[in-house]
This record gives structure tokens, sequence and C-alpha cells, in this order.
């Protein structure tokens, strides 16, 4: 048989808060969780992530790897 109130309460709808504003709710232990990143504001989920190539460094690493080969 298991213990009686050993588990942490359950909020099934924990509001989920970024820069003072609910994005999205979830079940947690806690009522309130308040982040600096979420999908909504990331931007690898928001499409504006830039790869950056500075000035040949792909080219300079496989050039000193095949430099290395021969």
């Amino acid at each position: 048989m298991p213990k009686s109130e050993i588990h942490p309460k359950w909020y099934p709808d924990a509001k989920v808060i970024c820069n003072g504003e609910v994005v999205m709710t979830t079940g947690s232990t806690q009522p309130e969780l308040h982040v600096d990143v979420w999908s909504g504001n990331h931007p690898f989920f928001t499409g504006t992530q830039k790869i950056l190539d500075t000035e040949g460094r792909v080219e300079k690493v496989l050039l000193a790897d095949l430099q290395l080969q021969q």
C-alpha cells in the first residue's frame, strides 16, 4: 500500500510566465513557472536563427584536415 501525504501538490493548470505574460499552461508541482526563454521567443523555433560562417572558417578547417591526411 503506498504511503499517503508524501507526494507534492500537483497543479494541472500551472501558468508558464515569460516577460510578465502568461504564455501557456502545463502540469507542475508549482502553481507558476517563470521562464526567460520559451519556444515562442527562441530564435531556433521562430525561424530567426542565423548561421554565421566567418570568412571561410569551414574551408580553413577542411584544408587543415586535408593537409594532415597527406
